[in-house]
């Protein structure tokens, strides 16, 4: 009995140890590429306005996050090479400032290191630095939400709104495949007014490959969306 109680705490000690190294290495079944419209993120905060806000009129990258279909907000701050810009070659940092701008406070430099520590840490094993930022890159490049938006009549408007289907389907025309809208409560009319926050890509293991999205919490059903 005894030696039986020990190979159990053995056991258990050592599952224990696997688990956490798993989720500090990052174990992920898939990316999710998200992008954001820079207007709707500084309307939304309230509390902490926007020190430095830029008004671009286009999609830019927020960043892209493996995640798991148990739970897409996880893996993230996982162990692993921590953000050093002299490891993104100048031309991609050039790049970058146009896709994946820091629309907030302007520090580009700090924003890229940000989803790096907390998100590029956790795919580090498919994706180096530069890897994540060129792919990422790549994705941005690869279809541009505001003119597939802009050629189905769907442009920033202070007054109109559309469905949650009116938004999806040219994306998922233009793409063949289906994305996520995330949404933002509209702070002049938080109980039945939502504005258009992100768009979501997905990807395969190795980000290589776009699928369908799985639709998750993003936006209020039955309630329509403003994009100004």
């Amino acid at each position: 009995m005894g030696m039986l109680k020990s190979s159990l705490a053995f056991l258990v000690l050592v599952f224990a140890f696997f688990f956490c190294y798993v989720m500090s290495s990052g174990s992920y079944d898939y990316f999710q590429f998200v992008q954001q419209w820079p207007p709707t993120n500084c309307r939304v905060r309230v509390k902490r306005p926007c020190s430095n806000p830029r008004p671009l009129q286009y999609f830019t990258t927020h960043g892209l996050w493996p995640s798991n279909y148990s739970n897409p907000k996880m893996p993230s701050n996982c162990t692993g090479s921590q953000f050093k810009k002299q490891n993104l070659y100048p031309y991609m940092q050039s790049k970058l400032k146009i896709s994946w701008p820091d629309v907030e406070s302007g520090n580009d430099t700090k924003f890229w290191e940000g989803e790096w520590n907390k998100h590029g840490t956790c795919s580090e094993r498919t994706l180096n630095l530069m890897q994540y930022f060129q792919r990422s890159h790549a994705m941005w490049k690869s279809h541009n939400i505001t003119e597939i938006l802009k050629n189905a009549s769907i442009v920033p408007h202070p007054t109109k709104t559309w469905k949650y289907s009116d938004i999806e389907s040219p994306i998922k025309r233009a793409t063949k495949r289906t994305p996520v809208l995330r949404c933002k409560r509209d702070p002049s009319h938080p109980n039945n007014s939502q504005l258009l926050h992100e768009v979501v890509f997905c990807y395969d293991y190795k980000a290589k490959k776009q699928i369908d999205c799985n639709r998750t919490a993003g936006c209020w059903n039955n309630v329509d969306i403003k994009f100004e």
